[in-house]
């Protein structure tokens, strides 16, 4: 499976996750050039590149998905 870490998920969350499986398929938004990006626009181009979005952004991003 691959994921897309939200900008708003803790850094040290996705350096623990990587820590404990270093070939996880893991990029962050930041990473990818996506920052700032809408929420819809942000899970369009995850589901474009077939990846699953890790976030704590509820009050919003649950609307658009």
């Amino acid at each position: 499976m691959r994921w897309l870490a939200d900008e708003n998920l803790n850094k040290d969350i996705v350096r623990g996750l990587l820590r404990r499986k270093p070939d996880l398929d893991i990029v962050r938004v930041q990473d990818v050039g996506l920052s700032g990006v809408d929420d819809a626009s942000l899970l369009a181009w995850a589901a474009a590149q077939d990846r699953m979005l890790i976030t704590h952004d509820v009050s919003t991003m649950t609307a658009y998905a």
